[in-house]
């Protein structure tokens, strides 16, 4: 007879090899032939709902680890919350009007001027779609389920339809106005630009010390003394009309080389310095407030700048006297127009100086600064000139420096309704905490929001103009337009004229003669985004307003999440979100940022080609997402290891549940072993851990709760001795039967616990388990944490049981290095040990021998009574000796009782006896 045969080892179809990359798509296709996510939502219809609203990427070239990072976390919650009580319907969306793809289209060599604006969006239009597919395919290559093939797109009729009305609703309440003001304008895009996409990048400038003649210093300042201000960008001056000053600081008059300055008080000896002023005196001291309306004559022109108080003016640097031109600052705008000055702004859209700055005209802004520089110096103005690089902002999209330029723009007012909107942030959850902060200072110090854009490929402003220039925005244009673009998209504004736009017989007292124009400028694509909850959430029947989360990258606090929550409590008195969770960027192994100069970049689909979706989705449960996150080969492979880890318990549980029918085997608990209870509650200790990780989406916490259970828990224990149950003893044999309850009900857990994560592998396990119905593991609930009444007591004996196996364990491995032993089979372990160990060895009635994988043990004494060589550890000394007896042809133990079967001479009694029960038609 072969005793090998009479051995039950493990059996199961299920491969060892995960071979992701090509199983993984056989596993999509399958989800798209019986439509998972329909069948999850039929499912689950009826119970609460839980919203993930989906931030919408920009629809332009492939998916990078950012996005990557970005699905998966959301696909781990929507997948969760389906498995936990919720209907939890997930609506992917793309982001498809702006700069972006209208500069595509030009590297494509699409010649804009040749064609009409309709024409010209009609070919974005196409472009925006097939970048929409091409993402798509990838996203649902990572394995995220959700809404496919009825996605919420930004350029869809219906959505700009709502997104009409949400502007509507914001201009009836007053928060939408035109205005002449000063915004970011980015010369490179031609057009104004939002807060939101603005990024600091550092910029090698010119700083000049320039003094202002005093004309009529109103009896404080003698006429010629030299008003000082400083500025980075001398291509200004030309718009100067004024100075300002603090009416609380002290300005000294400071007499150097025979010529009367005025600077701050407090910046004297720091102006001194960088003027190198030999020895300046100073003459008298006045409070800003007695230099208001004194006059200087401007350095280059014959015109006056008035001296002015202003609040924004301190001694953080500079002199205390800011040079003042109201087209090009904020700040200077506001002051300004207090004091009736006008809004000079010499700079025409692509960034050229006009004829309002004579000698310059024609000039580009930045060249124009050496010009300006020289003749400053020709007319003596110019005290010092140097170049500083400094923190300065650029257009996100084309990296280019940005202005401030003066030009009629439409603006949401925030100012209206700032209390509303910090309100609503206050009572948003956020994950983690100081996003609140971060919002909230962002709203409070935030000014009007800039949402016109002189652009083509975007959602027109709907606003039509009277004969006498007066804007019209109604209720009735508003409805109208909507409904229009619900039916043609917005295309048919740039196709028909203003009349054929309006509501027929349409009439307005500014326009006598029936005659009406229509605004040219599209809408800031963080108002489109920024409307969905009305677009997607009210437009949706299977969704809701507000959302339960929306979860996006730590940079859309400046962008979705801040126009979303503008628009939001403008429409509705309430942010569009209960909870906000924020993630970081994907940076290289190094935390260096990826890009293509460095090399460095690493490619989801690259990925998935290589080592499969479920490396990377489980990389994304590894990482602390809330902080910047790193991924490189080196680490992915790590990754990989454990989630070899992970498939290998799975296959070894399937393997040795062959002969396990769960509904004829199980075994209740209350009928099992100890080890076996505890192991139950170990695995009920990783079912609420793993459920609290996914409910504060801390999915690092349920990476390593179930990495420490498959590697401690079961491979380093449970399993380690189950072997000599599962392999040796009769099939029915209770012990055995015990063990695959465990197994099978481990399997069954982890399978679920698992499947928001590891996804393809989860559906993979499924059907091998026997006994289960569903069709797949997305159709089924998360295991329920247990009351086991037991458990507490059960756990603190057997983790003390542990604490000494591992002893034990160490006591081995030294014998098997002194050549003293082989395997630990070969090994007879005596202990001796103290009161407390003794009593917790004698409450154990398992076979203490099988527990610690040893041929021989026995408590030989009392910790005083170790020999000498015996090793001495924390609960025993131990000694390790080798085992007298003959090898069991078919368990391995050693044992003097080897050869005491006639029938089975080389086989221990218990072998013996098993395979004359079970095997004797073996022969």
């Amino acid at each position: 007879m072969e005793y090998k045969d009479t051995l039950l080892m493990p059996k199961t179809e299920f491969p060892m090899r995960g071979n992701l990359p090509k199983r993984e798509p056989d596993l999509q296709e399958k989800w798209n032939e019986m439509d998972i996510y329909k069948k999850v939502q039929e499912r689950t219809q009826g119970r609460p709902l839980f919203v993930l609203h989906d931030g919408p990427p920009y629809a332009n070239g492939d998916i990078h680890m950012g996005h990557a990072l970005n699905k998966v976390l959301k696909d781990f919650i929507v997948r969760y919350k389906s498995m936990s009580g919720y209907c939890a319907p997930y609506v992917p969306g793309w982001d498809t009007h702006g700069l972006p793809i209208e500069q595509a289209l030009t590297n494509k060599g699409v010649k804009r001027k040749e064609m009409s604006v309709a024409e010209f969006r009609e070919l974005c239009a196409k472009y925006a779609y097939e970048q929409v597919d091409s993402q798509r395919e990838q996203f649902k290559r990572l394995g995220v389920r959700g809404d496919w093939e009825n996605p919420y797109i930004t350029l869809k009729p219906e959505y700009e339809a709502q997104q009409i009305k949400v502007f509507g609703e914001m201009a009836k309440k007053g928060y939408i106005y035109k205005g002449l003001k000063p915004v970011y304008w980015s010369p490179s895009s031609e057009s104004a630009l939002a807060e939101a996409e603005i990024e600091y990048q550092d910029k090698r400038s010119p700083s000049i010390y320039v003094g202002f003649d005093v004309r009529d210093g109103k009896g404080v300042l003698e006429s010629g003394t030299k008003i000082i201000i400083w500025t980075t960008t001398p291509w200004t001056i030309p718009a100067n009309l004024g100075i300002a000053v603090h009416k609380d600081l002290d300005y000294a008059v400071v007499n150097e080389g025979g010529s009367k300055y005025v600077v701050a008080k407090d910046l004297l000896e720091e102006v001194a310095e960088v003027l190198e002023w030999e020895s300046p005196q100073v003459e008298k001291t006045v409070k800003g407030s007695e230099l208001e309306r004194a006059t200087a004559k401007h350095p280059l022109y014959d015109r006056e700048s008035l001296v002015i108080l202003g609040e924004h003016v301190t001694t953080d640097s500079g002199t205390g006297c800011v040079h003042t031109a109201p087209g090009h600052g904020e700040d200077d705008f506001q002051v300004g127009k207090q004091y009736g000055l006008d809004v000079l702004c010499p700079v025409d859209d692509k960034g050229y100086m006009t004829s309002e700055a004579p000698g310059f005209e024609g000039l580009f802004y930045d060249e124009a600064n050496k010009p300006i520089t020289e003749k400053l110096e020709e007319s003596g103005a110019l005290l010092k000139l140097k170049f500083i690089t400094h923190s300065y902002p650029h257009d996100w999209r084309t990296k280019k420096p940005v202005i401030f330029r003066a030009t009629a723009q439409w603006f949401a007012s925030i100012d209206k309704f700032r209390d509303e909107l910090l309100e609503a942030v206050k009572e948003t959850k956020w994950v983690p905490a100081w996003g609140e902060t971060r919002l909230f200072n962002m709203v409070r110090d935030r000014g009007d929001w800039c949402i016109s854009r002189q652009r083509a490929w975007g959602v027109p402003i709907p606003v039509f103009y009277a004969e006498n220039g007066e804007a019209i925005i109604t209720d009735e244009t508003i409805a109208h337009v909507s409904n229009l673009f619900r039916e043609h998209g917005s295309n048919i504004w740039f196709e028909r004229e203003a009349k054929e736009l309006l509501p027929e017989n349409f009439t307005h007292e500014g326009s006598p003669n029936g005659r009406f124009t229509k605004e040219h400028d599209i809408m800031d694509v963080w108002f489109d985004s920024g409307s969905s909850h009305q677009a997607v959430l009210e437009e949706r029947s299977d969704l809701q307003r507000p959302a339960d989360l929306y979860l996006e990258g730590s940079d859309q606090y400046r962008g979705w999440f801040n126009s979303s929550l503008t628009t939001g409590v403008a429409v509705t008195g309430k942010a569009p979100y209960k909870g906000v969770l924020s993630h970081g960027f994907a940076l290289d192994g190094d935390g260096r940022k990826m890009s293509k100069s460095l090399g460095n970049v690493v490619v989801p689909a690259k990925v998935m080609n290589q080592l499969g979706a479920d490396i990377l989705r489980l990389w994304v449960a590894s990482v602390d997402y809330q902080a910047d996150v790193r991924v490189s080969d080196p680490i992915l492979k790590q990754v990989a290891e454990v989630y070899r880890k992970i498939r290998n318990t799975f296959r070894f549980l399937l393997g040795n549940l062959a002969d396990f029918d769960p509904a004829a085997n199980s075994v209740e608990y209350d009928k099992l072993r100890e080890v076996d209870q505890y192991m139950l509650v170990k695995l009920n200790n990783l079912v609420k851990n793993v459920r609290q990780g996914y409910e504060r989406y801390d999915f690092a916490g349920i990476y390593h709760a179930v990495n420490n259970f498959c590697t401690l828990d079961l491979s380093s224990f449970y399993l380690d001795f189950a072997k000599d149950v599962l392999y040796i003893e009769a099939e029915d044999q209770f012990e055995r039967r015990a063990i695959q309850t465990v197994l099978y009900e481990a399997l069954v857990a982890m399978a679920k616990l698992l499947s928001p994560i590891l996804s393809h592998t989860a559906d993979e396990v499924w059907p091998y388990i026997p006994g289960v119905e569903e069709e797949s593991v997305q159709l089924t609930d998360m295991p329920d944490v247990k009351e086991i009444p037991n458990a507490e007591e059960l756990e603190n004996k057997w983790d003390q049981f542990l604490k000494l196996r591992d002893d034990v364990l160490k006591a081995l491995e030294e014998a098997r290095n002194a050549k003293i032993i082989g395997k630990s089979l070969t090994a007879n372990v005596l202990l001796y040990v103290n009161d407390n160990t003794k009593a917790l060895l004698d409450s154990i009635s398992e076979n203490l021998k099988q527990l610690f994988i040893v041929s021989g043990f026995e408590v030989a004494g009392s910790v005083d009574e170790a020999p000498e060589d015996a090793l001495k550890l924390e609960h025993a000394s131990i000694v390790v000796e080798k085992a007298e007896g003959e090898t069991c042809e078919r368990c391995w133990t050693v044992t003097t009782e080897v050869g005491k079967s006639e029938d089975h001479p080389t086989l221990c009694p218990r072998c013996a006896e098993v395979v004359k029960e079970n095997y004797s038609h073996l022969g």
